[in-house]
């Protein structure tokens, strides 16, 4: 039996998008999101939405493009705000008026607008990773393997590459890490070892005005003063500056900050300590 549901719902343009959905210890558990980043999908939270559903409903969504949900037809439609307004379909289908969420990277920026287009529906957030000013090197990396990984001929060859442009980021994985890591990136398909998303993901990626897109990012978290916030940085991160973090702590009152040693972006959140924090910071 497995410990989640299979949970659809239909997107306002009419997708099928796909969630998995933890349902928690009572029928009036409180509700928990989890938000994935950029090119990922609903595997990442395969042991953190375990840990949490003890005390929470935890529902894991998979935006448009990735996983099991659909892809869009209009590559302009894999944009920040789209997904967000996928993200409050769901909340809205889900019947509850507050969630606790937990963002990493490109699922922390939606907690931002979130809490911007929709005051006072976040009760707590845990932020993973990211934060208003995204450094260039590390937006820079991103660009460069988005949509280009594999087709793979197994999963061997899979773990290799994934162990290979991803060694700086978690220094200390053995084997069996990176191989349990590859199931969680890509996926089977015909034979081949393939990414589990659209490519075409990266192509909104490419021109935008960076500092125009930081100031409007900054203009987003600063509604987040209200929500008390656990911001988890990796401290071998090469997106979120110490600049940044230093910035977040300052405008708002409510954030308090974890660091992982020897991870960088984004950190699993199942390093030691890291999902005991977790739980202590949204169960507080």
């Amino acid at each position: 039996m497995s410990d989640f549901k299979d949970h659809f719902f239909q997107s306002k343009d009419g997708l099928t998008l796909y969630a998995r959905d933890y349902p928690g210890p009572e029928a009036d558990s409180p509700s928990l999101l989890c938000l994935h980043g950029l090119t990922r999908n609903s595997r990442d939270f395969q042991d953190v939405a375990l840990a949490l559903a003890s005390d929470f409903r935890v529902v894991v969504p998979e935006q448009r493009g990735r996983g099991r949900s659909e892809y869009a037809a209009d590559v302009t439609h894999y944009a920040l705000m789209q997904y967000v307004q996928d993200t409050r379909t769901l909340i809205e289908g889900l019947g509850v008026d507050q969630v606790s969420i937990i963002g990493t990277s490109m699922g922390g920026l939606m907690t931002f607008a979130l809490s911007a287009l929709y005051p006072g529906s976040i009760k707590k957030a845990v932020i993973n990773d990211i934060g208003p000013h995204i450094a260039t090197v590390g937006l820079e990396r991103i660009k460069s393997y988005v949509g280009v990984p594999g087709p793979f001929a197994d999963w061997q060859e899979a773990t290799d590459y994934l162990a290979d442009i991803s060694a700086e980021i978690f220094p200390d994985w053995d084997r069996d890490q990176w191989s349990r890591f590859a199931r969680q990136c890509y996926v089977e398909r015909e034979g081949q070892v393939v990414i589990d998303y659209d490519p075409r993901i990266a192509e909104p990626l490419a021109g935008g005005n960076q500092d125009t897109e930081t100031e409007i990012l900054w203009s987003l978290f600063d509604t987040m003063v209200g929500v008390p916030t656990l911001l988890i940085r990796g401290d071998l991160t090469d997106l979120l500056t110490e600049e940044c973090t230093a910035e977040m702590l300052k405008r708002h009152p409510q954030c308090e900050l974890l660091r992982v040693p020897n991870v960088g972006h984004a950190p699993m959140l199942t390093e030691p300590g890291v999902l005991e924090a977790i739980q202590r910071f949204l169960l507080a």
